[in-house]
């Protein structure tokens, strides 16, 4: 259930995209005012996309505050992108914005993980994780450089994409492409680590 939390403004994003997408006419019609002068039909889809994901940010934000009265530190970062990215698109009627937003984000996740190691020596993906794994500090080692790399790539990936292909290509794979491969990388994790929490049948 969280996953999904986590995932409902890049799901609003696509479903909101998909759906002016197919009716051009009636939501440039509806919403086509809202972005000021020299805004076409092909550029509303992506627009009403962008304010869905900020307003979506927005709730989830007061969601968990309500809740929790905390917020994550990766939610306020990922605020901060949407509103930056996500406001200069609104404002320039340019989509580059939004689609530099995933690369700034899973860059800044690869830097915060290598910088923490570098020039603090702490491991943060042990500092989230020991309580539920007891693991070598060498594996716990090849975690921190294994997902900083992979945030590295994947916000590589996304430029590939979002530079090579269609708007509607990059908007599919910002969802089905990002979700799948962080499955497979979850899964590929699970397996490195089995041979580890075999040891222990209590873990």
């Amino acid at each position: 259930m969280k996953f999904l939390f986590d995932l409902l403004p890049v799901i609003l994003f696509f479903g909101v995209y998909k759906l002016a997408g197919a009716h051009q006419e009636a939501a440039f019609e509806m919403a086509g005012g809202w972005f000021g002068d020299g805004v076409s039909a092909t550029q509303v889809p992506i627009l009403l996309a962008t304010v869905v994901a900020i307003l979506a940010t927005f709730g989830q934000i007061a969601w968990v505050w309500a809740r929790h009265r905390k917020v994550d530190t990766m939610l306020w970062m990922s605020l901060g992108l949407i509103v930056v990215f996500g406001g200069a698109t609104l404002f320039f009627h340019n989509p580059t914005f939004i689609k530099w937003k995933p690369t700034a984000l899973y860059w800044l996740f690869g830097a915060v993980l290598t910088g923490s190691v570098v020039l603090f020596r702490r491991n943060l993906i042990r500092r989230m994780l020991e309580a539920q794994l007891q693991l070598p500090d060498i594996v716990w080692a090849r975690l921190n450089t294994a997902w900083a790399v992979f945030f590295f790539a994947m916000g590589g990936l996304n430029l590939y994409v979002a530079y090579s292909f269609s708007e509607a290509a990059w908007v599919n794979f910002k969802l089905f492409g990002g979700m799948g491969l962080m499955l497979v990388f979850v899964l590929a994790q699970g397996f490195y680590l089995s041979k580890y929490l075999e040891e222990d049948p209590q873990q």
